[in-house]
């Protein structure tokens, strides 16, 4: 297929070169920054200065954008998809924001599919991604399910027959990550008050239901430098967000989440790994 794909960020760059290392694909690319797309380039696509010219002749058209508010800036506000166009956005967003997509778009003639991935950039690079790929049409989730076959696990790829389910899916993945987190740092927080060091918690939660987020997130907690973001901190943020918005009852322990995550960024960690709220625990001093 010839794909355009809108969005070159950390996530979106692999995807590409994903998508491009397969040998089945021709990708265009376009980014606000035209700057950060110069690996998803330098890998084989070629890159277009404008939305309009990167959707020239797509036989789909893919998005990868950070939130609900960039997908509107771009696509929906300007009408760039034409009738008949097949559309995937990646972008993680709400089920009443996938719903409003899907909406819009079906208006237009046009076949939305949310397909969000699940992972960090390692199994990205690996081909390894968990991947929904939810809509009403039967066609273009066939055809977006041929496409993301270039970055998914075979066993987490999964399709649905909404974008609001795809997308619940997503949010579903991430609180469980947020979530996990936080567990983590209150482990740690928990053993200094014991004078257990970090990496002595760490390993005693190895046989516990924590021990993947433990072992996952190892080498920054005690040490490395989490400004080698794999997810960053304001991303699973504004995902974090999304959740507490989308359900109507209370999410006490993805709220704490929040708390933590907030408090990095206000500490300059922002664009960081998630994992700084874990290093931030580890770094007290043991009483």
């Amino acid at each position: 297929m010839r794909i355009a794909f809108l969005g070159t960020g950390r996530m979106g760059t692999e995807l590409v070169l994903r998508l491009i290392s397969s040998g089945s694909h021709d990708v265009v690319v376009w980014n606000r920054t035209p700057d950060k797309a110069h690996r998803s380039v330098a890998g084989g696509a070629k890159l277009a200065f404008t939305p309009e010219n990167a959707i020239k002749g797509a036989d789909l058209v893919m998005t990868c954008l950070f939130g609900p508010d960039a997908v509107e800036e771009i696509v929906m506000a300007p009408e760039l998809l034409p009738e008949g166009t097949v559309w995937a956005d990646v972008t993680t967003i709400s089920p009443e924001d996938a719903k409003r997509q899907a909406e819009w778009a079906a208006a237009r003639g046009i076949d939305f599919v949310h397909s969000p991935v699940v992972g960090t950039l390692g199994p990205a690079r690996a081909g390894m991604l968990g991947v929904y790929v939810g809509g009403a049409c039967p066609r273009a989730r066939e055809v977006v399910h041929e496409a993301v076959k270039a970055y998914a696990d075979p066993e987490r790829l999964r399709c649905m027959e909404s974008a609001s389910e795809a997308a619940t899916a997503k949010l579903l993945a991430n609180l469980a990550l947020a979530v996990t987190a936080q567990g983590v740092s209150e482990a740690i927080r928990l053993g200094a008050a014991q004078n257990l060091t970090a990496e002595r918690v760490l390993d005693l939660l190895g046989s516990t239901g924590l021990a993947w987020m433990a072992n996952f997130k190892r080498d920054f907690t005690l040490g490395r430098d989490t400004a080698e973001a794999q997810f960053s901190t304001n991303a699973i943020a504004k995902d974090v967000r999304l959740m507490l918005h989308t359900s109507n009852l209370p999410l006490p322990a993805t709220s704490a989440a929040l708390e933590s995550l907030v408090q990095v960024q206000r500490n300059g960690g922002g664009e960081h790994d998630f994992s700084e709220m874990l290093q931030v625990e580890a770094n007290h001093p043991v009483s």
